[in-house]
């Protein structure tokens, strides 16, 4: 039962978010922030989650909301909802701090937050990265993680649909 507890204190508010990153901050605590709509956890998304916490000290996820995915991916998705996606990634252990975006990108919470490390996966270059101008200026990071081959949210489905046709 305590675990519970625990797992469900890592999903914030963004206030809430803010109050405890200034806590870890007194305590000398960096912090690393990745995002994704992580519909359909996976291999990919564990590796590139694992890639990320070793940035620092805390890892915090941002989690699009349900009308953002839905925006990005198109009208069938998110197969799983917000709370759904931030609980399973609130169980993993290398994360420490889950929070749900309503914006079709993270920049103002990128801004609210000013993470010391911005960590994304897959081909992007550092101009590409939204908020990594405002890290960088800030005089944190940006690491860009490979992506793992064969491991797409997007594919799963595809897989899933082709077996029940």
């Amino acid at each position: 039962m305590k675990a519970t507890r625990a797992i469900e204190q890592k999903i914030f508010t963004l206030e809430a978010l803010q109050k405890q990153l200034a806590a870890w901050r007194v305590n000398n605590k960096t912090v690393a922030f990745t995002n994704g709509c992580f519909d359909i956890l996976h291999e990919g998304h564990i590796f590139s989650l694992n890639q990320a916490a070793s940035e620092a000290d805390i890892l915090v996820i941002g989690v699009n909301s349900d009308q953002s995915v839905k925006r990005l991916k198109g009208p069938e998705r998110p197969i799983n909802n917000q709370q759904s996606r931030s609980i399973l990634l609130s169980n993993l252990a290398v994360v420490d701090a889950v929070v749900v975006f309503e914006e079709d990108t993270p920049l103002a919470l990128i801004q609210a937050i000013m993470p010391d490390v911005i960590v994304k996966g897959g081909d992007y270059t550092v101009d590409q990265i939204v908020g990594a101008k405002e890290v960088l200026a800030n005089g944190g990071r940006v690491v860009i993680n490979p992506i793992v081959d064969g491991f797409s949210t997007t594919g799963i489905i595809q897989l899933i649909k082709q077996s029940y046709s």
